[in-house]
Formats: structure tokens, sequence, C-alpha cells
């Protein structure tokens, strides 16, 4: 029985040369979601911009509606500098999502994203608790807050059979109550922190290349 166990955990330290797969698998995740969250707040944002086929001048400036947002205390965030905090919102999403494609400077540009998320999970979600989308079922915090959420949901729907083409309605995908806590920020800062500790990966990254012809091996 030992020694089948020992095969076991031979085959499964085996897959420790495929370790590289995990920070890339993070890396390529992560980037999208940030590269949305840079294109929502900056102008003229586009593929063509960036490779100069658009025929166009891109001025990636913040959107006005963005920094009054982060700056507003009454229907926004009400950040002191909003202009400042919008910029480095945006530039940093903008970067990193360039950089976690790249794999280059990925434990540098991890620690700013980090912030960013923390900022984001205290002013804009942390008033509705953890979950992004209102479940009683599964609930950790606020569960009064989510059974009322599906009980107005519950109220919505049964309008929508009533006085619309529900079955249209629900075509591409089901109706929720979109709580926006802090669970998906806490999620992407806990993948950017793995990121932090592990790096780029092997192979897939340029900063495995990097490390591979300039740095000098420690003793």
């Amino acid at each position: 029985m030992l020694t089948f166990l020992n095969r076991l955990q031979n085959l499964l330290d085996a897959t420790r040369a495929a370790d590289f797969l995990a920070p890339l698998a993070l890396r390529l995740y992560l980037a999208p979601i940030f590269w949305m969250g840079a294109t929502h707040k900056l102008q003229n944002v586009s593929f063509d911009c960036l490779t100069g086929q658009g025929g166009e001048t891109c001025n990636f400036a913040v959107q006005p509606d963005i920094i009054e947002w982060f700056g507003n205390a009454d229907w926004g965030l009400g950040l002191p500098f909003p202009e400042v905090m919008a910029n480095l919102a945006a530039y940093t999403e903008f970067a990193g999502a360039i950089l976690l494609v790249l794999g280059l400077a990925v434990r540098w540009i991890s620690i700013p994203l980090m912030i960013t998320m923390v900022v984001a999970a205290v002013t804009v979600h942390w008033q509705h608790g953890w979950q992004a989308i209102a479940d009683p079922q599964s609930c950790l915090f606020n569960c009064g807050d989510a059974v009322e959420a599906i009980e107005r949901l519950s109220r919505a729907k049964d309008i929508l059979k009533a006085h619309g083409n529900y079955d249209w309605l629900t075509e591409q995908g089901s109706f929720a109550v979109l709580n926006n806590g802090i669970e998906f920020a806490a999620t992407y800062f806990i993948m950017l922190l793995a990121l932090f500790f592990m790096g780029a990966g092997r192979i897939f990254s340029l900063d495995h290349w990097i490390h591979r012809l300039f740095r000098r091996p420690r003793y």
C-alpha cells in the first residue's frame, strides 16, 4: 500500500514540470478584466489605436464623467483628488492588462493592481457585503439582504411573465440581482497576490527570458 501511495505521489510530483501553466492561466484570466476596466475609464482605447492602424489621433484621456464619479460624494465615490485617483486607476489597469499578457514585470505590476482592488472593495463594494450576485442559499454575510433581493427578483419575474415575453427576455440568460459585493475584487486580489509571490511563470513570459539572459545566479 505504501509503495502504491509513493508511486501516486511521484506521479503527482511529475506534474510540476508544467508548473508554468498556473501563473499563465492567472495572467490570461486577469488581463481582459483589467483591460475592460481601463477601456471603460479611458477614451478612444482600441486595438487600432495601439497598433497605429486607426488613422485617427488616439487620446487616451480619462472620461470626464469617470472623474466626476470618483469625486462626487452624493452619487459617486467621494474620493479626494478625483482626477489623480481616476488616472491612477485607469492607467494602472491599462498597463496591467498589457504587462500581464506579456508576462513582463508581473510581480511589480501586481502591487498597484492589488492596491486598486483594495480601493475598489472598500469604496465601491464594501457596503454591499460579500456576494457579487445575491443568493440566500450560499450567503456568508448579509443573508437578510440577499433574501430581500431574491424576493424582489421573484416579484420582477412575475411582472415580466405577466406583461412581457419572458421566454425571449431570458433567452440569453436568467435574471439575477447584482449585489455588487466585494467577492470579485477579493478574488482578483487573491489571484494577484499569488502572481506576486510566484511571478509570471516559466517559458511563456518575458520575465522568464529576461531573467535567464541578464540575471546572475545567487550563491
